[in-house]
């Protein structure tokens, strides 16, 4: 069976530093104990606002980890360019508005083709993995390996609200992937106690978490916390 791997969102550590501005809590010192902890790649959303990572904060943390960077990015000119320059081992591409708190939903690649296409295509020639973060839908799960994205992130935001039916959309969803043959990835809203059913859904290669975790790590260390989730995910896979 397919290992299966956990890349550890640190972007709400940049949110409690800027809280207050300073250096402290730093994103990179997070960055370094979720790897020592088990993660297996590190995500970063740099976005358009920059309301939590900085651009200091991507470059200091690629320079420093040798773990796979996955960059979180709104299909913009500025944002290619930073990814192309910063040659992340992947960028994941993600819809982005100002209003929204967190990501609220997936990218609609298929009503977006000809927008997205060219971003596409600029990451890839830079040597970058490109993944689509969409909601469990076959007709974006389709329109991603039209476009050339070798990666697809389920959006889990709905199933982890409890809305009925999502984990059977999620396991049909993630079916359809390998049938594209795409990767799968999955994320947002994910805890210790909706994970398992994900984490076991065979076609599902990484796990990206965030939210979760950081706040977690208040109540009990950060290592102690990458180190819990690991453990359900691949007990879960067993």
């Amino acid at each position: 069976m397919n290992a299966l791997r956990l890349g550890v969102n640190i972007d709400h550590v940049a949110t409690v530093r800027n809280a207050r501005g300073g250096a402290h809590p730093d994103p990179l010192m997070a960055a370094r104990e979720a790897i020592r902890a088990g993660a297996d790649g590190i995500t970063m959303h740099l976005r358009e606002d920059r309301r939590h990572i900085r651009d200091d904060d991507v470059q200091r943390v690629r320079a420093a980890i040798a773990a796979p960077l996955n960059f979180e990015m709104a299909a913009t000119d500025e944002m290619v360019a930073i990814a192309c320059a910063l040659r992340p081992h992947a960028s994941c591409l993600v819809p982005e508005r100002r209003e929204e708190v967190t990501t609220e939903g997936g990218l609609d690649v298929a009503g977006q083709h000809a927008a997205l296409a060219p971003v596409v295509a600029a990451l890839s020639a830079a040597g970058i993995r490109v993944s689509m973060f969409i909601d469990p839908d076959p007709l974006q799960l389709r329109a991603s390996a039209a476009i050339g994205a070798p990666v697809v992130e389920l959006h889990t935001g709905a199933y982890a609200e409890g809305k009925p039916g999502e984990l059977d959309r999620l396991r049909n969803a993630a079916a359809l992937t390998a049938e594209l043959g795409l990767e799968c990835h999955a994320g947002h809203g994910l805890t210790f106690d909706n994970v398992a059913p994900i984490a076991a859904i065979p076609q599902v290669m990484e796990l990206n978490i965030g939210h979760f975790l950081i706040g977690q790590a208040i109540f009990s260390s950060l290592y102690q916390v990458i180190q819990r989730m690991k453990a359900i995910m691949v007990q879960a896979r067993l």
